[in-house]
C-alpha cells in the first residue's frame, strides 16, 4: 500500500490539475474548475437558483457503461488518449508500462467489471494504471488487456455530430466508483446515502431483470460506509420501505418536482424486461406501490415519442434504453446512437425545442480504460471515472460559427445533473451531491440568439426502435 501522504498527493494533483508530485499521472485539465465533493454531504438549507431561464423542459438521456476515453479518446480538444498504462510484475518488481489500447466498433463481446473492487484496482490511488489487473467478473482471472481499448469514431458519428454541433464536458464523474445501480439511482438524487454511515454500492446477482421494490424476496443490496469500507450484501432489501427509516431520509428529484408541481415523467423499459434493471424508481416504494407507477414511470420507453408528438411532454423526463440500445457491452448491437439521434430529433423538430435542454450521459465507466484520475475521494465511494456528457439545446454555449461545440472544463458529477434541474424551476435542494458539486449551467448561454435546431444523422429510423421486438436477454449480472 502507498504512503498516506502520495496518496493524498496524487488526489489533489487530479482535482486541481497541478503535477506537485513527481511521477504524478496526467490529471484533470490545468484549466479545470475543481468539484467540491470531498466535504461531507449533509443536509443543506433550501437555496435554489433564480428559476428564471428559458429553459421549460430538461431531457436526460442515459446510456450505458462506458468512459469518456471509450467514446472521445480522439476528438480534438478533450483529454484523451490510445495509449494507456498498466502495472505490471517483471522479475518480481513492479513497473509501468504503455499499452497501445485496441480501437474497435461498438460491439464489446463480454462484459467487464466495473464494480467498486474493479475501481478500486483500477485508480491504484491515483496512478490510473491499475486497469489490467482488475479480475473479471467470473474465474477470478484478470482482464488483462480488455479494458485498454476506444471505440472507432465511425462506429458512434451520431455522439461525435451531437459533440461537434452542441457542448461536450470533459470532466464530467460517476458519482461513485460502481455499478449501474447507485448511478441510477445518483441520476434522480444525487448520491446513495441510507443513513449516516451507509451508501448503497455496486447491484448484486438478480434475476427478472429487476433490483427495488420487484427484486426477489430476500435480496439484499451492499453497502459501503464513510471508512470506505465495503459491505456486500449486508444492505436492506433494495425498496425504500425497508430502508432505515422507512426511506425518510431517502428523498429524490420526485418529492422536490411533486412538492412545487413540477411535471417530469421517466421513461424506461417494463421491469422484468431487458434494461428493466435500470428503472431507478423501482426502488422507490411510493413511486413504485403508488398511482405514479405506470404513470410518471412511463414504459416503453418509446412512449416519449408520443409524449412529443402529442403536445404532452412533462417538464423533466429520464430516457432509459433496452439493453440492446443502450450501448452496454456484451449486447453485440450497434442501434444505441441511432436511438439516441431518434430522441434527440423528436424533441428538436417539435414544438419542445425553443424551451429545452436535452442532458446525454452515460451511467457508468463499464470497466473501460480512462486516463484522468477522479477528484479527491469523498467518504461514499466516490467519484467515479469519467463519462461523456453533451448537452443539446438552443442555449447550449456556442465557441463560434465555424466550430460551434463547446468542450467544457469544469469538473461535474452526476449531482451536478440533478442541481441544474433544481436550479432551473426553483426547487430547493436534496442535500446530497447537489449541494456540493458545481452546476451544469456554465455549458449554457441563456443570453445568447437562441440555435436553430441541426437534425443528426443515424443508421436506424426512429420507426425502427417503434416496432423493435422487446428482449428478455439479461444485462448486468454483477
Amino acid at each position: 500500500m502507498k504512503p498516506r501522504a502520495a496518496i493524498l498527493c496524487a488526489c489533489a494533483a487530479s482535482a486541481l490539475g497541478l503535477a506537485a508530485c513527481s511521477g504524478a499521472p496526467d490529471a484533470v485539465p490545468s484549466n479545470a474548475v475543481p468539484s467540491t465533493s470531498n466535504l461531507p454531504h449533509t443536509v443543506v438549507t433550501h437555496d435554489s437558483g433564480s428559476g428564471v431561464t428559458p429553459i421549460q423542459h430538461i431531457v436526460i438521456i442515459v446510456q450505458e457503461n462506458r468512459t469518456m476515453n471509450d467514446l472521445f479518446a480522439t476528438f480534438p480538444g478533450v483529454t484523451g488518449t490510445t495509449v494507456g498504462k498498466r502495472l505490471v510484475t517483471v522479475k518480481g518488481q513492479q513497473k509501468v508500462e504503455s499499452i497501445k489500447l485496441k480501437e474497435t466498433n461498438l460491439f464489446v463481446k463480454s462484459n467487464l467489471n466495473h464494480t467498486y473492487s474493479g475501481f478500486f484496482v483500477g485508480w491504484n490511488y491515483g496512478d490510473m494504471d491499475g486497469f489490467n489487473n482488475i479480475k473479471r467478473n467470473t474465474g477470478g482471472e484478470r482482464e488483462s488487456a480488455a479494458p485498454y481499448q476506444y471505440v472507432n469514431p465511425s462506429a458512434i458519428k451520431p455522439y461525435w455530430d451531437l459533440a461537434r454541433e452542441w457542448g461536450l464536458a470533459n470532466a464530467m464523474f460517476a458519482t461513485q466508483g460502481s455499478a449501474s445501480f447507485t448511478a441510477h439511482q445518483a441520476l434522480i438524487r444525487g448520491g446513495t446515502m441510507i443513513d449516516s454511515n451507509d451508501s448503497l454500492i455496486d447491484n448484486m446477482h438478480y434475476t427478472n431483470d429487476a433490483w427495488g421494490c420487484d427484486s426477489v424476496p430476500g435480496s439484499k443490496t451492499s453497502l459501503i460506509t464513510t471508512k470506505l469500507v465495503v459491505k456486500k450484501s449486508k444492505g436492506p432489501f433494495p425498496c425504500t420501505s425497508d430502508f432505515p427509516s422507512s426511506g425518510a431520509n431517502y428523498p429524490t428529484l420526485r418529492d422536490l418536482m411533486d412538492n412545487h408541481a413540477v411535471s417530469w415523467k421517466y421513461y424506461a423499459p417494463q421491469v422484468g424486461t431487458s434494461g428493466g434493471i435500470w428503472s431507478a424508481f423501482d426502488v422507490i416504494s411510493a413511486v413504485r406501490y403508488g398511482p405514479e407507477w405506470g404513470t410518471n414511470v412511463s414504459w416503453p420507453e418509446t412512449n416519449i415519442f408520443g409524449d412529443i408528438a402529442n403536445g404532452e411532454l412533462p417538464a423533466v423526463s429520464w430516457v432509459i434504453p433496452t439493453a440492446e440500445n443502450s450501448d452496454h457491452p456484451g449486447e453485440g448491437s450497434d442501434t444505441g446512437p441511432s436511438w439516441v439521434a431518434s430522441v434527440v430529433n423528436a424533441v428538436g423538430q417539435s414544438q419542445y425545442w425553443p424551451s429545452t435542454a436535452i442532458i446525454l450521459t452515460w451511467d457508468d465507466w463499464g470497466g473501460f480504460y480512462d486516463p484522468v484520475p477522479p477528484p479527491p475521494r469523498d467518504n461514499q465511494g466516490g467519484p467515479g471515472f469519467r463519462v461523456p456528457m453533451i448537452v443539446i439545446s438552443p442555449y447550449a454555449r456556442e465557441t463560434s460559427a465555424s466550430q460551434p461545440g463547446y468542450i467544457s472544463q469544469t469538473t461535474y458529477e452526476f449531482g451536478s445533473i440533478v442541481r441544474f434541474v433544481e436550479d432551473s424551476f426553483n426547487l430547493g435542494r436534496l442535500g446530497t451531491t447537489d449541494g456540493t458539486t458545481n452546476s451544469i449551467d456554465d455549458m449554457f448561454d441563456f443570453y445568447q440568439y437562441p440555435r436553430p435546431f441541426q437534425s443528426v444523422g443515424s443508421k436506424y429510423s426512429r420507426s425502427y426502435f417503434m416496432h423493435q421486438k422487446p428482449s428478455r436477454d439479461p444485462v448486468d449480472d454483477i
